[in-house]
Formats: C-alpha cells, sequence, structure tokens
C-alpha cells in the first residue's frame, strides 16, 4: 500500500503543470498596457491583449478582462476562437472600458 501512495505522490508531483495561453482583441484600445485581472496578467500592445495562466476556463477569463478592458470583438484560448454566444456572455460584464485604479491616491 506505501509503495502505491508514493507512486501516486510522484507521478502528481512529476506532472507538468500546462499554462493556458490567450489573446484578446478589445473593442476599443485599453488605457493601461498591462492589466492585472483574475489568475492572469495582460499585455496590450497594438489593439491586442496577451496572457498566459494555468487556469482553463476562458469564458471567465474573457469576462474578467471585460470588465477592466471593455468590450472585446475576439477572445482565444489556446488558439481556439470563442463561439458567438461565448464572446456575448463575455460581453455581458463589459463595463466602459476604464480600467480601475489599483489604490486611490490622497
Amino acid at each position: 500500500m506505501n509503495r502505491v501512495a508514493a507512486f501516486i505522490a510522484v507521478a502528481a508531483l512529476a506532472a507538468p503543470t500546462v499554462a493556458g495561453n490567450y489573446s484578446a482583441k478589445p473593442a476599443a484600445a485599453p488605457a493601461a498596457t498591462k492589466i492585472i485581472g483574475k489568475d492572469i496578467s495582460w499585455n496590450c500592445t497594438d489593439g491586442s491583449c496577451r496572457g498566459s495562466t494555468e487556469a482553463s476556463r476562458p469564458v471567465i477569463i474573457c469576462e474578467d478582462l471585460a470588465k477592466r478592458a471593455g468590450r472585446i470583438e475576439s477572445f482565444a484560448a489556446d488558439g481556439k476562437e470563442l463561439s458567438a454566444e461565448q464572446l456575448a456572455k463575455c460581453n455581458s460584464a463589459a463595463k466602459d472600458g476604464s480600467v480601475p485604479a489599483l489604490a486611490k491616491a490622497n
């Protein structure tokens, strides 16, 4: 029994964690070139945003970006585009496009 437990422990530690690559095209260029979202850091340049994370829920990640950057025209997870229905759900979270400040200055 101990051998089985040891094998499972080693297998779990040896399994690589694969990060997903995400890309998005906001309808309007975000005010910030770096957007810190939930479980992902976005780099936005030349009208598109790119990020990588171990999280694997593309619509949730898209919604989070839409909250911070505004309406999203296209969104892909590991090269696979969201469907029109998924993109509409993503954009239901969109705000006015402004990026919230991390802290307020006094």
